[in-house]
């Protein structure tokens, strides 16, 4: 699908492939894209406000000083995306059940976002204001907070974190019992 009006007001979009497409400058507000193919689609100074991608495929867009206001993200492939480049000033946004890998989140302030039971693989939060923000329920493997403000984040049920408590702001930070022993892994202590 083209698309080729520069507004999309409250429209809904189902099984749209835009793979490979252009979509730069476009504004969405209020739309609901289902089962929509954008991977390696280019969005570039786009904005979506209050809109729901819904078991969508974003793997590899380029998202270049993109707002997200108000966006969920729920069921959906993301892979490779450097959300490092999006608009600072537009983001609030919620991902649920998403599959995140290998993206790069750094230096974005984020406060109170919220990832919630999502496969969060290989990712970078180096340098990211996540604080009040939400892990509950997610899987970390081998995702990086490296000088993160993770003050009032909550970890509760998320698994396969390494967060070093010397190198990450914490205070207030929710962790379950048994996960949060992995806190001292930077400390070199073994728990037997």
């Amino acid at each position: 699908m083209e698309f080729t009006n520069d507004t999309y007001v409250e429209e809904v979009f189902t099984d749209v492939t835009a793979k490979d497409n252009d979509l730069v400058s476009k504004d969405f507000s209020g739309c609901t894209f289902s089962k929509c193919d954008f991977s390696n689609a280019g969005l570039s100074e786009s904005t979506f406000v209050d809109c729901i991608f819904r078991e969508c495929n974003l793997s590899n867009i380029q998202v270049g000083d993109v707002g997200f206001q108000g966006v969920q993200f729920i069921n959906c492939k993301i892979i490779g995306v450097i959300f490092s480049t999006i608009n600072s000033f537009l983001i609030s946004w919620e991902f649920v059940s998403c599959r995140i890998e290998l993206c790069d989140f750094s230096n974005l302030k984020m406060k109170q976002s919220k990832f919630l039971a999502c496969s969060i693989y290989e990712t970078d939060f180096t340098n990211a204001d996540l604080s009040e923000t939400s892990f509950v329920g997610s899987d970390l493997k081998n995702t990086k907070f490296i000088d993160a403000n993770l003050e009032r984040t909550d970890f509760l049920q998320a698994k396969n974190y390494y967060i070093d408590p010397v190198q990450n702001k914490l205070k207030g930070a929710k962790f379950s019992q048994f996960e949060a022993l992995a806190l001292l892994a930077g400390f070199g202590i073994e728990i037997e």
